[in-house]
């Protein structure tokens, strides 16, 4: 790799030569070795912070449609050993980090289930470079990532955007300098477990029922999450498959594991061989920056901060949960703007923007708008999903 020019602000350019051989090349990677279980799909739930109990209590989900319990829709990026950002950050840039810039969904039919085995394909889609004030010279590269179950169902496709960047050109921008540790009060924590509690009860009051009578501008309870905390977000690694020691086996060629990260931020292989946790992710690697306020600061972020693909989980559940279990989301499509830090909160909110009734299948499809913002209404993520709604 040739050293990245500096440009006349002090920046430095993306030295994106090895990028280029990547697109459009079927990609290997690591898969999860064992079935799905039905602990799998409630750690999810519980990482996910999503009590909805078609996830987890086996007496509810009997009397569901599915007459078991069931992975939400949601926990199709748990299968997978890279948030499904994999096939979106191959070849190397020297010095580079990434976080995630958004993710579009299309969802198939198939749920998964207690038992399944989800295999994957994999490739690079395309890329381009932007300014942006974050970092600069940034690159924005999409992914695609489709899984298959063991019958050959392909379940749903994954088009991730990884948003790849010079860690040195971040911290000198210094976007998020002023981004300060947030107090709550204890009235604030108990407005705040209240909303919760409510918008638990807005689905535990649809139950088995159908979701009827939609139309445009119904506005969705909001779903509020946090405060964020350590604790919180290493709840959620932990509900990831690929952060079980042993869980993965790695097969094909890839380069996300050596994509130019800093060796700080770089896992040790060698070392895994006698201490797993040297190739971890969150000990030592690539995402240890959400757990340990001095990696975030090295890539240009203020202290711990939350993932990219639980952000994307909480909206698909959003909409799942408002749904109800007669609905499917055939299709979202979400851009992320900002990260969750800790001790923020974060809030959810929809509203229908359209109700058509000319799909094929004769049953409804919604058009939900979703902003999903904190504390202080700056606006983290935000998109559109199309959800198949029941007939009466």
């Amino acid at each position: 790799m040739s050293e990245a020019k500096k440009r006349e602000d002090g920046l430095s350019d993306l030295d994106t030569a090895d990028v280029d051989r990547w697109v459009g090349k079927p990609l290997g990677g690591a898969q999860i070795k064992d079935p799905v279980h039905v602990n799998d799909i409630r750690r999810w739930a519980q990482g996910m912070q999503n009590p909805n109990p078609l996830h987890y209590d086996d007496d509810y989900a009997a009397e569901s449609v599915f007459e078991r319990v069931v992975a939400p829709q949601s926990f199709a990026v748990c299968t997978d050993t890279s948030h499904g950002a994999g096939p979106a950050i191959q070849g190397v840039i020297p010095g580079q980090h990434m976080i995630f810039g958004g993710d579009e969904w299309w969802f198939f039919g198939p749920r998964i289930l207690p038992g399944d085995v989800i295999s994957f394909d994999r490739m690079l889609y395309d890329y381009k470079i932007s300014e942006t004030k974050f970092s600069g010279p940034t690159m924005f590269s999409r992914g695609d990532t489709s899984y298959i179950n063991q019958r050959g169902q392909v379940v749903c496709k994954q088009r991730s955007t990884s948003v790849r960047y010079l860690a040195e050109n971040a911290r000198k921008l210094g976007l998020f300098n002023d981004n300060v540790e947030r107090s709550w009060t204890d009235q604030e924590i108990e407005d705040l477990e209240k909303q919760k509690l409510d918008y638990y009860q807005s689905f535990r009051d649809l139950g088995h029922e159908k979701r009827l009578f939609v139309k445009a501008g119904d506005v969705l309870p909001t779903r509020p999450i946090g405060p964020h905390s350590i604790a919180s977000f290493t709840t959620e690694w932990r509900s990831y498959l690929m952060t079980v020691w042993g869980a993965a086996i790695e097969s094909g060629e890839t380069s996300t594991m050596a994509a130019g990260w800093l060796p700080e931020m770089s896992r040790d292989e060698e070392g895994a061989k006698i201490d797993p946790s040297n190739a971890d992710g969150l000990y030592k690697g690539p995402s240890r920056g959400h757990v340990q306020p001095r990696y975030a600061q090295l890539i240009g972020l203020p202290r711990g901060y939350g993932y990219g693909a639980s952000m994307g989980a909480w909206i698909v559940d959003y909409l799942s949960n408002w749904g109800g279990e007669w609905s499917f989301i055939t299709h979202s499509n979400m851009q992320y703007r900002a990260p969750a830090f800790t001790s923020d909160a974060t809030f959810l909110n929809g509203e229908v923007v359209d109700v058509s009734h000319d799909d094929p299948s004769g049953q409804p499809i919604a058009t939900v708008k979703v902003v999903m913002t904190n504390q202080d209404e700056a606006v983290m993520a935000q998109g559109e999903a199309e959800v198949m709604l029941p007939s009466p």
